[in-house]
Formats: structure tokens, C-alpha cells, sequence
């Protein structure tokens, strides 16, 4: 389910950089995210780039990489955005954090749990 309204995207904590900032690989990925763990609406851009299938990029903190972990760990998710509003989950608690999460770590527990 993607959110229509965009406006969200204004409050941005990376609404003033190029674009490209933002689409790296390796090592300039851990720059692009820890702008992200300063971003008001940094669950609003990862509802959406999850609910898009959006593939690349660093977007509300997460890789490309940890957004198809998530994903593919839970299919049944169709609206992302009430999914990560839910209160009682470890992983979403992760995910809120100001600081990067251990998501493929935690999936990978999970899954062999």
C-alpha cells in the first residue's frame, strides 16, 4: 500500500541534497543512513519505499539489501506504514532506534529460531 500523500517528503531530513547522495553503494551507505537516524519523518520515507518495492537507494535509514530482508520476511504486510506503527514487536523497535538497525541479523535469527 503506498501513502498518496507525499508531503511527508518536505520535512525530510535530506529534502535540500542531490539525489544521488543518497543512491550509493559500499561504504557511502553508512554516510547516507546515519542522516537518516536525524530525520523526523525517517518511518514515513521507509513505509513508502517498502510499500513501493522501491529498489534502490538508502531509504529511512535502510539499505536496498535490508528493505528486500524485510519484505521477504514478511509477505503478509500489504500497508507497511500501520505495520511499523505496531508497539510490540522487537524488530520495529529495532527499526525505530536512532541508530542503525541489525535487521538482516535479526531476520536471520529469527528465521533459524
Amino acid at each position: 500500500m503506498i501513502n498518496e500523500d507525499q508531503t511527508w517528503a518536505s520535512g525530510a531530513a535530506c529534502a535540500g541534497l542531490e539525489p544521488d547522495a543518497l543512491f550509493v553503494r559500499g561504504a557511502a551507505q553508512r554516510q547516507a543512513r546515519q542522516l537518516c537516524f536525524t530525520c523526523p519523518v525517517r518511518m514515513q520515507c521507509l513505509a513508502e519505499a517498502l510499500g513501493s518495492n522501491t529498489s534502490f537507494g538508502v531509504w529511512g535509514g535502510l539499505t536496498e539489501r535490508e528493505r528486500r530482508a524485510l519484505v521477504r520476511r514478511y509477505p503478509e504486510v500489504r500497508d507497511w506504514e500501520a505495520w511499523l506503527r505496531r508497539e510490540d514487536d522487537d524488530l520495529i523497535a529495532e527499526l525505530r532506534a536512532q541508530r542503525p538497525p541489525r535487521i538482516i541479523a535479526r531476520i536471520r535469527a529469527a528465521s533459524s529460531a
